[in-house]
């Protein structure tokens, strides 16, 4: 085993439901790199530094917190520890099982004093019981008769790591959690505790099933950080010792210690009657429903297959619990990011999940929802009308404490919006929108409305924002930005004609909708004549050009230059107007979207996990579709062969929901313009054959892309109109069978020098 690789797959290795996470850390609790168990939306408060403060900087900053650790089970052999740093690993096997939504382990292992004994473990967390975990951990003596001793834990306040130079690695904890209550009977115990800060609660409980020799001595335990219940057996060769340990957790601002407890004792009750067996096949079950709808097929490149399914995996285990709370960066795999959800939550991964389990989306919109009042009061200390959400959060109050990169993000309010009306469409939920979407909609539109103006010349500006190319700050007229915020404009206009009744109770008038509608069609959208291309901000193809030949070697150019020189200079580090042309691509001509990719690819360096999908569907589109592979390459192996050396802190949830949006936006072609689903297909000379599935409202469609022709089918549901290659068609219940058509095909443009795209040797 190779100890520098812990940190890794203990990301790679972990297990969630969206309301609660584990990393991949080994039973037996060492050896590890970063403990991890995560509550959605738990989090400790710290303070922001500022060397010099400022009026409407963020006060606070929050941090995901660690909390009880209910995975450890450990072993002693003879009274040697099991450890695979010592003695002799025989075999050792894990495997991340996409089928059965469980982490499966097995052990050959010898002890320093020559005992071996067979580990086998399995471990899930719960898609049907969301606040349940549940292992099976058995041990076999090989050999010889065996004294093992188990050790089950709950433990609260692990060590955490430091965390490097890296400011994109989570701050460090000290002791964040304070006793509250500690017991135990029988083969059961519960710890609750609360933070020192944020003045949340939670609470943790284990209980356990033993399968043992008759003799086995049992006692359990529980005070202040930790609870153990302890197993010693005299184990024969040729049986097994097995210990069943349910896990349940529970959180709250509100509730007190006694009604959590309650709460977790009830759900450890439920898991117990459930049993392990049920547990697993209720696992299984979720997990066939989820690949029926949202399974990626692709021939001709088996490990790029493997990638896609991981990471469609990872997405589902991002979103598909959290029941009203948000999908962080990270999801629930590790502490980077300091578990902040971003803006990639909307852009990104709801995008997928939209069109694969729109009930997560909702979930998702209605936490955006529960926390617009929050959003409303930050629009207002910063002087501004309507709603104004937060560029890092968990709780919704912003926490960025970089203005120029955080607030100044004020894209985040309309991807927000954007990705509500983009759920409406799918799923014509009208509860959603009669409950939230409409004032979503509405106060993202007050807030751009009055936060961008009419110039001398009627045009309406967006000024002193930051775009999504974090390397050019504070600019006029970001394209990304004026595009997105002209569609949340546009949207809240639709919906308040849709619902007069709810758009009364907001107070808006028929003028207020006209004025957004005037601001929308108003919007500037600047365009360098001379060079033919877009300018991802005004002026941008007029700032000094970036030596990537000197910084080859220094990425990420974060880490290594200062922002005073990269904010001066042609240099994007995501990508940006590329992204705009995917998300926007109504509003540029083919021709456009040709010369500002050939623009913004060779100056576009990648420092951010975000680029790649983005890059990648836009060069299918435009025809470089080796090109497009090798980026969708890089997207899906962001983590899997990390990429960015820092899989250690936690997966890359947006870059994972990526290789959907590149296989099915991509090489598929598909794009959702005001509700209008078409489908553009090609494929790269590596892949042979691709199927996808989508659900549109009430239908589930099927596609298949083959070199020379696409296949549509209707699963289930009512015929749907759908459009391939711009031809028009009525999907029903036979199938239909188009030709895909060839597309002149010329070389593309060649990445900054060290920043080529990740290339597989196959």
């Amino acid at each position: 085993m190779d100890v520098d690789m812990i940190g890794r797959t203990e990301s790679l290795f972990a297990l969630s439901n969206g309301h609660i996470g584990l990393r991949g850390t080994f039973e037996e609790g060492e050896p590890v790199d970063q403990p991890g168990t995560y509550l959605n939306g738990f989090y400790e408060l710290r303070d922001l530094p500022y060397a010099e403060s400022g009026y409407g900087y963020p006060e606070s900053g929050q941090t995901v917190v660690n909390v009880t650790d209910g995975k450890i089970i450990r072993l002693l052999v003879e009274d040697e520890p099991m450890d695979l740093r010592y003695g002799r690993t025989v075999d050792h096997e894990r495997v991340l099982d996409f089928r059965t939504g469980t982490l499966r382990r097995q052990t050959l292992w010898t002890s320093p004093t020559g005992r071996t004994v067979r580990i086998r473990s399995e471990r899930l967390v719960s898609f049907t019981k969301r606040t349940v975990v549940a292992i099976r951990y058995e041990v076999e003596p090989i050999g010889e008769d065996m004294k093992l001793v188990l050790q089950s834990d709950l433990l609260a306040n692990e060590p955490v790591p430091a965390p490097g130079n890296d400011p994109r690695l989570a701050a460090a904890l000290d002791n964040p959690l304070v006793p509250a209550l500690a017991d135990s009977e029988d083969y059961s115990a519960v710890l609750v505790h609360h933070t020192k800060r944020s003045e949340l609660t939670v609470a943790a409980a284990m209980s356990h099933e033993l399968d043992a020799p008759d003799n086995a001595d049992v006692s359990i335990r529980a005070d202040g950080d930790l609870a153990r219940m302890t197993v010693a057996a005299n184990v024969p060769q040729g049986t097994t010792l097995v210990l069943t340990k349910y896990l349940a957790y529970g959180w709250s601002a509100r509730r007190s210690v006694p009604a959590l407890r309650s709460q977790v004792e009830a759900a450890l009750a439920m898991a117990g009657e459930t049993g392990w067996e049920s547990l697993q096949k209720e696992q299984a079950a979720y997990l066939e429903e989820f690949w029926a709808d949202a399974d990626i097929e692709i021939d001709g490149d088996p490990e790029l297959q493997q990638a896609v399914r991981f990471s469609l995996f990872h997405v589902l285990q991002a979103g598909a619990r959290g029941q009203s709370r948000s999908i962080p960066a990270k999801g629930l795999t590790g502490p980077g990011y300091d578990g902040h959800t971003f803006w990639d939550t909307e852009s990104f991964v709801l995008p997928m999940l939209t069109y694969t389990m729109p009930g997560a989306v909702g979930e998702e919109l209605r936490w955006r929802h529960s926390t617009l009042d929050k959003a409303k009061a930050r629009a207002a200390e910063l002087g501004q009308h309507g709603a104004m959400f937060p560029w890092r959060t968990i709780n919704g109050d912003e926490c960025s404490g970089y203005w120029p990169a955080g607030t100044a993000g004020v894209h985040v309010s309309a991807d927000i919006a954007n990705a509500t009306a983009r759920y409406l469409r799918a799923t014509s939920d009208e509860a959603f929108e009669v409950e939230c979407g409409v004032e979503l909609l509405v106060e993202i539109a007050r807030f751009f409305a009055g936060f961008g103006h009419h110039d001398g010349n009627g045009k309406f500006r967006i000024d002193g924002i930051t775009g999504p190319d974090e390397y050019t700050a504070i600019v006029n007229n970001n394209v990304f930005t004026n595009l997105a915020a002209q569609q949340a404009l546009r949207d809240a206009v639709a919906v308040v004609h849709r619902q007069p009744a709810v758009a009364r109770e907001l107070g808006v008038t028929d003028d207020e909708a006209a004025h957004w509608a005037a601001c929308a069609d108003d919007m500037t959208v600047p365009f360098d004549e001379v060079l033919g291309v877009h300018q991802q901000c005004e002026a941008f193809t007029l700032l000094d050009k970036w030596d990537f030949e000197a910084s080859r070697g220094r990425y990420p150019l974060l880490l290594n230059y200062p922002y005073f020189d990269l904010y001066r200079k042609q240099v994007v580090k995501q990508a940006d107007l590329v992204f705009a042309m995917y998300l926007f691509g109504e509003h540029f001509t083919p021709e456009q979207k040709i010369k500002n990719f050939d623009y913004y690819y060779p100056i576009t360096v990648r420092d951010s996990s975000l680029s790649a999908c983005c890059e990648a569907v836009t060069a299918a589109e435009v025809g470089y579709l080796d090109l497009s592979y090798d980026l969708m390459s890089e997207s899906v192996f962001t983590d899997l062969h990390d990429l960015h050396s820092n899989v250690g802190a936690g997966l890359h949830i947006a870059a994972l929901a990526g290789a959907w949006t590149d296989c099915v936006a991509g090489f598929g072609g598909m794009r959702d313009f005001g509700g209008e689903i078409t489908f553009a297909p090609r494929l790269p000379q590596a892949i042979t054959r691709m199927s996808f599935r989508m659900l549109v409202r009430d239908s589930r469609i099927s596609v298949t892309v083959e070199p020379d022709k696409a296949h549509y089918a209707l699963l289930a549901g009512p015929p749907i109109e759908l459009a391939h290659h711009g031809e028009r068609f009525t999907l029903s219940d036979d199938p239909q069978t188009f030709s895909v058509p060839g597309i002149v095909t010329h070389t593309p443009p060649a990445a900054p020098v060290g920043c080529e795209p990740y290339r597989r040797e196959r």
